[in-house]
């Protein structure tokens, strides 16, 4: 997310992100995903993830290959109001389709470990506006854009939120740790 609050540029654009990261920012990250069962992605996003792990689970020279393999075995649910089928050959991808509710929280409820959103901003909008994401870590890039995707637009009313923490990384990156404080 940039400083002024977008995930992405006016048309989804990416370039501003703090790239490459560092060891302590790859640490954190693998340290959120270790108690993951679940990634929960949206259609867009989910036409190029998907692909694009894939690719570099199977390319044996890809210094990201462990990391491709890891999203690749994981289950994802992709939803989607568009897609009848997967498009994917992934057999870990399942598609999800109305009421989004509903359908979160029937996998909140499931056995297992945690569930990972990963966005696109549309679908992360709605998952905030229906209160269905429990802890946040804002990965804040020090950049401004003035436009660009936001994901907290379709708030109805005030979503309260309690730091648990604050975190500073070499690439200066800072990550916001908030849970959701429904009182």
């Amino acid at each position: 997310m940039t400083l002024d609050g977008f995930v992405g540029g006016p048309n989804g654009e990416m370039d501003w992100m703090t790239m490459p990261w560092t060891d302590d920012v790859n640490a954190y990250v693998e340290g959120l995903l270790k108690n993951v069962d679940c990634m929960l992605l949206g259609r867009k996003l989910a036409q190029g993830f998907i692909p694009y792990w894939a690719g570099v689970a199977d390319d044996k020279d890809n210094p990201e290959q462990s990391s491709g393999k890891y999203f690749t075995n994981l289950r994802k649910v992709v939803f989607s109001n568009s897609l009848d089928e997967s498009p994917w050959a992934d057999k870990n991808a399942t598609l999800a389709s109305g009421d989004l509710v509903e359908a979160v929280n029937r996998l909140k409820q499931e056995e297992g470990g945690d569930l990972y959103v990963c966005g696109g901003a549309t679908f992360v909008s709605e998952l905030i506006r229906h209160n269905l994401i429990d802890e946040y870590h804002l990965f804040i890039n020090p950049v401004a854009i003035g436009k660009g995707l936001p994901i907290f637009d379709k708030l109805e009313n005030r979503q309260n939120l309690k730091l648990l923490k604050s975190l500073s990384f070499q690439c200066g990156i800072t990550v916001l740790n908030y849970v959701s404080d429904w009182d």
